[in-house]
């Protein structure tokens, strides 16, 4: 596996960040046209996931040793120099996550909508992420960091603080923000054993989180119902959530978390946001007030510092 640098590294969690931003949206449209719910949306995202990233793998044999070797938790009888049960618990550990947070996502953007679920998930995230990163992995936040998540979080509020106020539904609003916040703690989970795990085939802990996290959901999937209703919108939604948001985010993801500190991806990764209130406003009819695109540019201007002054963080 070829050395990511830390500038390489800012722009791959970026583009990832993008992509993540039209998954909500791709989700938001399944519910609509698939007929799908949150464990469907996210049982087939995964599947799709790790189908894309093993058919367009330039080295499939390399990688399905690694992905054999991880679920196994064997190395086919060759020495490696680390216990063979661990690198085992962590995929399986980093599956579970993703499909913890990946369903309460979905899940809250379905109770509370777009703006609630991504401002509740994506401004939890890199605070969980920051304090597990401090406690767990011994990584300290330099002035850098600090000063971008305080104008990141800032920025994140005036952008969807409005949307996020309490409305008469206000059982709804409360459990999407409940499922949001598990969300956001499966999220940080995740970020932080990949950190840890930043010495594996980045690619093979995409595809191995991608299966774990699929066995995961598959029981409840077949309870909520697995099979979407046949369309073009719905397969070209399918297709497009597996491969964009999921097999190409991810990939660039876990590799980026070889080079970057978990909270320094965590706060790039916020950028997601600004992609998901933009779409909300292209194919929701959702308005944003001057704070909100205040915040945008507030939000903007705080990723894209961190992502520059990557040796600062």
């Amino acid at each position: 596996m070829t050395h990511v640098s830390a500038r390489r590294g800012a722009l791959y969690v970026s583009v990832a960040a993008t992509a993540w931003g039209t998954g909500g949206a791709a989700g938001s449209l399944l519910f609509e046209t698939g007929g799908l719910g949150p464990v469907g949306v996210s049982l087939w995202r995964y599947l799709l996931g790790a189908a894309f990233l093993l058919a367009l793998s330039l080295n499939s044999a390399r990688l399905t040793a690694h992905l054999t070797a991880h679920l196994s938790g064997r190395l086919s009888g060759r020495p490696s120099g680390r216990p063979s049960g661990r690198p085992s618990g962590r995929v399986l550990l980093i599956g579970a996550g993703m499909a913890v947070y990946q369903t309460a996502y979905f899940a809250a953007i379905a109770h509370s909508g777009v703006a609630v679920a991504t401002v509740v998930t994506m401004g939890a995230t890199p605070i969980f992420t920051a304090l597990g990163s401090h406690f767990l992995l011994r990584e300290h936040l330099g002035r850098t960091a600090l000063t971008a998540l305080a104008a990141a979080l800032t920025g994140l509020a005036l952008l969807t603080g409005e949307s996020a106020l309490p409305t008469e539904s206000g059982s709804a609003e409360a459990l999407g923000i409940v499922l949001a916040l598990a969300s956001a703690a499966g999220y940080a989970g995740v970020t932080l054993l990949s950190r840890r795990a930043n010495e594996d085939d980045p690619r093979a802990v995409a595809v191995g989180g991608f299966v774990v996290g699929a066995v995961c959901l598959a029981p409840f999937a077949l309870v909520e119902g697995v099979v979407p209703e046949v369309s073009w919108t719905s397969v070209a939604l399918l297709v497009y959530l597996g491969a964009v948001p999921t097999a190409l985010a991810y990939a660039l993801f876990f590799r980026a978390l070889t080079a970057l500190r978990a909270t320094t991806v965590s706060i790039i990764s916020l950028g997601e946001a600004v992609g998901a209130a933009l779409l909300g406003v292209l194919l929701f009819d959702e308005r944003l007030t001057p704070l909100a695109w205040s915040g945008c540019v507030l939000l903007l201007a705080a990723v894209a510092v961190l992502a520059v002054r990557t040796d600062g963080a």
